[in-house]
């Protein structure tokens, strides 16, 4: 009898899912390890849109019980994207279920939950470089954030220390939820602040505004993630 497939997808913003940006390459990758290793796929795969805010993943959990139910194999296109995500690592490892990576095909259960516990420790230490990094800032006297945000926010009556702090503690978590996708676009010669700016919004990546990216936008973005590997707070 040919082993069964069930394949699962995740796109993590709700414009990416209408419009397929990543899905096609997602689909594609999975297909491919599907006739290589001979495998029937089940149609259609379980697709995923996920923002950073999302803990659950109930269309895993139904690509997990389709593959259980039918003694199938679950395929996933892209575990490397979810390497620092301990919600989905943790889920996978617990069920119990055969699958494989299309990005990395000779990963299993024992690997998974290495990198779940490596996905928690990373997430606590990221917790931590924001919040001491904040606070030598303040020691130093490094005027946090925006400063003609600040200032007009001065003028206004509300530009106060807490502010400012609260300001730089959110554009920093913003910044840390893009480190996987700016680091994953240098990994394939996207290193030009005009192109990284260009991929983002081809991607339906907004700016913590809400806006488009621009190579003003990315420079400041990867200010803040050097900043934040080497222990300070750049400004916004």
């Amino acid at each position: 009898m040919t082993q069964r497939a069930v394949a699962y997808l995740r796109v993590s913003t709700a414009r990416q899912g209408a419009s397929g940006l990543g899905m096609e390459a997602q689909r594609e990758a999975v297909e491919a390890v599907c006739r290589e290793r001979g495998w029937d796929l089940v149609a259609p795969p379980f697709v995923e849109v996920e923002s950073g805010k999302r803990a659950d993943r109930p269309e895993l959990a139904k690509a997990i019980n389709r593959a259980q139910l039918m003694g199938a194999k679950l395929v996933i296109a892209k575990l490397d994207r979810l390497s620092r995500d301990a919600e989905f690592l943790l889920k996978l490892q617990r069920t119990g279920v055969d699958f494989v990576a299309a990005d990395m095909p000779h990963a299993d259960r024992f690997t998974v939950t290495i990198m779940a516990a490596l996905a928690e420790k990373e997430r606590e230490l990221i917790s931590v470089r924001t919040k001491s990094a904040l606070a030598a800032a303040k020691v130093r006297g490094v005027q946090l954030g925006n400063p003609n945000g600040a200032a007009a926010l001065h003028r206004a009556g509300k530009g106060n220390a807490a502010s400012a702090l609260s300001q730089a503690a959110s554009a920093q978590k913003f910044a840390e939820r893009l480190r996987d996708t700016v680091e994953e676009l240098k990994g394939r010669g996207v290193v030009s602040l005009g192109a990284i700016a260009a991929e983002l919004n081809a991607q339906g990546y907004e700016t913590p505004r809400k806006g488009k990216w621009h190579a003003s936008s990315v420079r400041n973005l990867v200010a803040r993630l050097d900043g934040a590997a080497a222990g300070k707070v750049t400004g916004n």
